[in-house]
């Protein structure tokens, strides 16, 4: 199987309202590239590294865990249980 990352990355992205220009300079990119890199990483033509996808997951309010995994109804429950945990 394939890497999950870019699913679930446009996924979180459009969930929480960013283009992908707005997360490239969320996480401190050249507002020049900040689009394309983003892209690539969605197209899954590159693979951010694991501290890039903590950042990527600050800045969209998700756990780092969910871009990872691959079950679709454990990403879901990962994702309720850490919305759970710190929107209270």
């Amino acid at each position: 199987m394939e890497t999950p990352i870019p699913v679930r990355l446009k996924a979180a992205r459009k969930a929480a309202g960013y283009t992908q220009q707005q997360l490239g300079m969320a996480l401190g990119m050249d507002p020049n590239t900040a689009s394309a890199r983003m892209n690539q990483y969605e197209r899954g033509k590159h693979t951010p590294d694991y501290q890039t996808m903590q950042r990527i997951g600050k800045v969209l309010g998700v756990p780092t865990a969910y871009f990872y995994c691959e079950d679709d109804k454990l990403s879901k429950i990962i994702l309720r249980i850490y919305k759970e945990k710190y929107e209270h």
